[in-house]
């Protein structure tokens, strides 16, 4: 079994980390987040726009201009980020059929132990908020340091 993001979710979820991380009401640049956060900076305009289209980011045009974002870090779960830019995370097929579990009126023998699985997982990302994983990042890097 794998829990893995794709390029994508991971970029949107460092962009926002990066986000979080600014001053509130920073903006920051493509090139900076890329940089600070080892994006490759022709990806991240496309991840800025969906995570913009979902309300989770505010741009601002120009020479001057950048990303921040459009609510408080702590109002931001995980889940909010992953799903701006991957989509629904429900697993709407049967894990053991490959199509739609219950079609027939029959659920799949694991059925409810991989559902309540996938509930326990999407409980648990949105109620990480990014203002709780941006703190725990910075007491990290600073206890490296």
């Amino acid at each position: 079994m794998r829990l893995e993001l794709t390029k994508r979710g991971d970029y949107g979820v460092r962009a926002m980390l990066a986000l979080a991380s600014a001053p509130p009401g920073a903006l920051l640049s493509v090139r900076r987040i890329a940089d600070e956060m080892g994006i490759p900076v022709r990806f991240l305009p496309q991840v800025m726009g969906d995570l913009g289209r979902a309300g989770l980011v505010q741009s601002s045009p120009g020479r001057t201009g950048g990303y921040r974002l459009a609510r408080p870090a702590s109002a931001v779960s995980l889940l909010d980020v992953v799903e701006a830019v991957e989509g629904d995370s429900r697993r709407r097929m049967c894990i053991l059929r490959g199509g739609p579990c219950g079609l027939d009126g029959v659920t799949c023998a694991v059925h409810d132990p991989f559902f309540a699985a996938q509930d326990a997982m999407i409980g648990q990302l949105s109620a990480a908020d990014l203002a709780s994983i941006a703190r725990d990042r910075m007491i990290g890097s600073e206890e490296k340091a």
